[in-house]
């Protein structure tokens, strides 16, 4: 019989319930952007349509490894999201801000 994770998890120990949620939240943090859209439950010709370009276009913007930020901050907030670009320091993390309304 299949269990809904939701039966799983009241299952678990504290202790691995914390361990689920530490793993799913690493997971999380390194996501493709196409990857990040189908988590939204979004398809690519929905959130083209949204951002006023064709499907082919957001395709090769989704593979790409280098964009403006501008363009990754509207493609975030198209999916509901906001953008924060954080720098990581042996002294601490930063937020840059001078990026926040990047246009």
């Amino acid at each position: 019989m299949a269990h809904s994770f939701r039966e799983l998890e009241e299952r678990m120990s504290d202790e691995s319930r914390v361990r689920v949620k530490k793993r799913a939240r690493a997971m999380m943090r390194e996501m493709l952007l196409s990857e990040l859209r189908k988590s939204a439950g979004v398809t690519q010709e929905e959130l083209a349509s949204s951002l006023g370009i064709k499907q082919p276009t957001l395709s090769r913007m989704e593979s790409q490894s280098d964009m403006h930020i501008s363009t990754l901050r509207r493609l975030i907030e198209s999916l509901g999201g906001e953008l924060e670009i954080i720098a990581h320091l042996p002294e601490g993390d930063v937020r840059l801000s001078q990026f926040h309304d990047a246009e």
